[in-house]
């Protein structure tokens, strides 16, 4: 596990502000990382933290929620039902690009002598801002100062300020803005900067060969450039429209080009010292998967149209009162820690730009800021994202949702491939269909069914939005049902025991495998909401019970055999250890020997083959403990500990889905020390580049996690079923901590102080809640504060690898801790060489 046990930011680099990132040197060596930390976006349409110069970068991206190219998957050795079609995003033509030449002198941010520098990226104002004073090699002196925002208000819209003055003397500024496909045109400046060398990681995206965007319009009048494509394979189309103003007392003249991958707009000015040239460019991005690129155009033009009729002031005084409203639901203060209250805003900043305009698309693993893992949608979304949405912007909760019910016919076809009743949603997908070529960490991993139900009925019970399920949504609770009930089976003994085979659980250093606790967990939560949904739809709503019946063919029968399936769902434990076996065969196997395996061994799964880590336990990331925590309810306090102990020194982190996690149930369990180590860890991921591939993208999975780790970790808020409770584990070096949370339309501030917990309705009517088990009543006229008796249990340390070796089995044979080492002693470049 990566540990931020201090303050890994350069604070002379990156300095605190609460409400801001901030960058005052130019950084070559990490520019991957910056590109990612400061990037922008809405959900819809991201821009990279790119340099407005355009020329050298890690990777240029803009990038488009669900606007992909497909390519045929090509297996080695081939059988039935593997993935056919790959999907991976496609980087959208670039409209950042405004290239600066001062006597025809160009601005190259990487050699260029920079007097002054600072990035913002402004968390209140929704724009990234940067500020720089360049003396150029004839010794003049220019301030550039920029300002990008991608629209909350207007998912189509993007607006980049440009501002050059000369500030000792007059020189001819010649300033370049363009629209360029770098994803299949030819950048003349192109230098290959790169901080990461070229290799094996399974999660970076594919790299096209053949052109992806085929030109279908090309437009230009007067200072607006049109461009609009389709893609080769998937045939979505996209328009990418730019409008230009200046402002100048300088004289000037321009003139534009435009061909199939690049327009330019040009202005060449008798620049004045003291006079400044001010551009102002309007960008458009639609996108369509059947939709005509000419008609994308015509929507392009309305946005631009739109956007000039409100004027640049109007677009960003929106965008900050979209924000005044969105920290008002969703801030989370830490009081007199403000470097960890700059980093929890961060993260939460990036939630919103990964998913607050996906309005009917799911919400990415990388969000719109990256490429990593080729745009999919995963798992991600439902268990760590959903909940943040759930509790704090119900209505993008539902969109997302609504995302997954139109997969539906495509996940009943995923099911009927692999044999199975009902539907099975896809692994990893952008358009529906599997594209996980690594079947047995991919497809095996049917959780995922559970996961989305889990997601679904956790929205209802925060919403009380039972309209949803009668609309239609409540499908994806019966389908899931029936695939889990078709897949288990029955296997008598002193009573009747439902098992699941064959499948993978969150954990995939454990592959295909029996009876995996959380699948099981899952499922059993799974068929008993269905159930559940589909009574109490027949009490409530008779006329939307009479259209499931008619469209689904529900049969009462059919309900009785979901109940009696989770009511008898094996659920793996053993006496000997006390603990819950992550699978049937699992302790059967030697412990890997995490404290002695070096550094540069890890992540494991880029140095070791599948097979020798599947030999061992040892876990990529949290699978019982998640357990533990997404059914909280299911399990005493004695087996939480019991099982965190075990799971925890077998615990990797190689994946950043697990760290927050972790924190969690350590600081339920009383680990309080180990849960700050956790939290800072998935607080600091992408800013401090934990796990060295921030690069490729924000973590927006472990973004929602930090929520959740703030407010179900350190908060302790659960919701089992609708019953919404606190248990506080406030951290011993805090003070305060303050979060707001939803409830059925009640907004609660909900504020813990080492000896207390505070309600306070800051909109609607009255929220009830239990704290400790005893019920509390807040009205909107009536804040309560209710007293704690200290912060739960306080365990000391963290449970070790020495804490699980030298136990036994149920056979009686102990459990020893070992390493592969052959593959230690190989150097990078060593191959093995077949002998005759």
């Amino acid at each position: 596990m990566r540990f931020a046990d201090h303050d890994p930011l350069n604070r002379s680099r990156f300095p605190i502000d609460e409400w801001a990132l901030v960058e005052t040197d130019f950084g070559l060596a990490d520019m991957g990382r910056t590109e990612t930390l400061f990037a922008v976006g809405n959900g819809y349409l991201g821009l990279r933290g790119n340099v407005e110069e355009g020329r050298d970068g890690h990777f240029h991206g803009t990038f488009v929620n669900g606007f992909h190219e497909t390519w045929p998957i090509r297996h080695a050795e081939e059988a039935f039902g593997f993935a056919r079609v790959g999907q991976t995003i496609v980087n959208a033509p670039d409209a950042k690009v405004i290239r600066l030449y001062v006597d025809d002198e160009p601005l190259v941010l990487t050699v260029a002598e920079l007097l002054s520098y600072e990035r913002r990226l402004d968390f209140r104002l929704g724009a990234l801002s940067r500020s720089i004073e360049w003396r150029t090699p004839s010794g003049k002196r220019v301030l550039i100062t920029s300002r990008r925002m991608v629209s909350f208000t207007d998912r189509h819209l993007a607006v980049l300020d440009y501002e050059v003055e000369m500030l000792d003397s007059d020189a001819a500024v010649t300033i370049s803005s363009q629209i360029l496909n770098r994803q299949d045109g030819r950048d003349e400046y192109r230098s290959g900067v790169t901080e990461t060398p070229a290799g094996f990681d399974p999660r970076k995206a594919e790299q096209f060969i053949e052109r992806v965007l085929q030109p279908r319009v090309k437009r230009a009048e007067g200072s607006r450039y049109m461009l609009g494509y389709q893609t080769t394979n998937s045939g979505m189309t996209i328009a990418i429209g730019a409008e230009h103003s200046i402002a100048t007392e300088n004289q000037f003249t321009e003139s534009g080009s435009i061909g199939d991958d690049l327009a330019k707009h040009i202005y060449r000015v008798h620049a004045k010292q003291g006079k400044p040239i001010r551009l102002t460019k309007t960008i458009s991005y639609h996108t369509a998967r059947t939709v005509p690129a000419r008609e994308l155009v015509d929507r392009s033009d309305r946005t631009l149209d739109r956007a000039a009729e409100l004027g640049v002031a109007e677009i960003f005084e929106q965008q900050r009162s979209w924000l005044d409203d969105y920290w008002a639901r969703s801030d989370v203060e830490v009081a007199d820690q403000p470097a960890v209250q700059q980093a929890i805003r961060w993260n939460l900043f990036q939630l919103a730009q990964a998913s607050a305009r996906t309005d009917g698309d799911g919400v990415a693993a990388k969000g719109v800021s990256g490429s990593g893992y080729g745009g999919h949608y995963f798992w991600d979304s439902e268990i760590y994202v959903l909940p943040f949405l759930s509790y704090t912007a119900p209505i993008v909760a539902r969109n997302v949702l609504r995302f997954r019910q139109r997969m539906l016919d495509a996940a009943r076809a995923r099911a009927l491939e692999l044999n199975q009743r009902g539907a099975l949603f896809p692994w990893r997908t952008i358009n529906g269909q599997e594209s996980s070529a690594y079947y047995a960490a991919g497809t095996a991993q049917y959780h995922i069914d559970a996961d989305i139900s889990y997601a679904l009925c956790q929205y209802v019970a925060a919403t009380g939005d039972e309209d949803f399920l009668g609309r239609g949504a409540i499908d994806i609770l019966v389908e899931t049902a029936r695939m889990w009930e078709d897949l288990g089976f029955w296997r008598s003994n002193a009573d009747d025991v439902f098992h699941i085979h064959g499948v993978t659980g969150p954990d995939e250093y454990t592959t295909v495998v029996n009876d995996n606790l959380y699948t099981n967990v899952m499922a059993r939560f799974n068929l008993a909401s269905a159930a559940a949904a589909v009574d109490n739809l027949q009490v409530h709503d008779p006329v939307a019970y009479h259209k499931l019946v008619t469209r689904l063919e529900v049969t009462p029968a059919e309900v009785a055999s979901w109940r009696r399936a989770a009511a008898h769902m094996h659920i793996p434990y053993d006496e000997q250890l006390g603990i819950h076996p992550q699978d049937s065969a699992f302790l059967q196997k030697e412990l890997w020997d995490l404290e002695n395996t070096p550094e540069d061994r890890r992540p494991l799964l880029l140095h070791y083959h599948p097979l020798v880590i599947y030999r061992f336990q040892v876990l990529k990331q949290a699978d019982v403990v998640l357990a533990l925590y997404l059914q909280g309810d299911r399990f005493t306090t004695e087996m939480k500990r019991a099982n965190f102990e075990y799971y925890d020194p077998l615990t990797t982190g190689d994946s950043t889905l697990s760290a927050v996690v972790q924190s969690i149930i350590a600081a339920e369990v009383g680990y309080h020390e180990l849960a700050i180590r956790y939290f800072r860890s998935a607080l600091f991921v992408d800013l401090a580049d934990l796990h060295h591939n921030a690069a490729d993208g924000v973590h927006v999975a472990s973004t929602g996690g930090v929520w959740s780790a703030l407010v179900a970790g350190f908060g302790g808020f659960r919701d089992h079923n609708g019953v919404f409770a606190f248990d506080p584990r406030l951290p011993d070096a805090w003070s305060k901590l303050t979060f707001r949370i939803t409830l059925r339309d009640t907004r609660l501030r909900v504020t813990v102080e080492p000896q207390s917990i505070s309600f306070t309705v800051e909109v609607g009517d009255e929220a009830r809640v239990r704290v400790r088990g005893a019920e509390v009543v807040v009205s909107a006229d009536a804040p309560v504060t209710v007293p704690l008796d200290g912060q739960g249990p306080r365990l000391y340390g963290a449970p070790t690898m020495r804490d699980v070796t030298g136990s036994r089995r149920a056979d009686g044979t102990l459990l020893t801790a070992s390493m592969p080492t052959l593959s230690l002693d190989l150097d990078e470049e060593d191959t093995v060489v077949p002998v005759d």
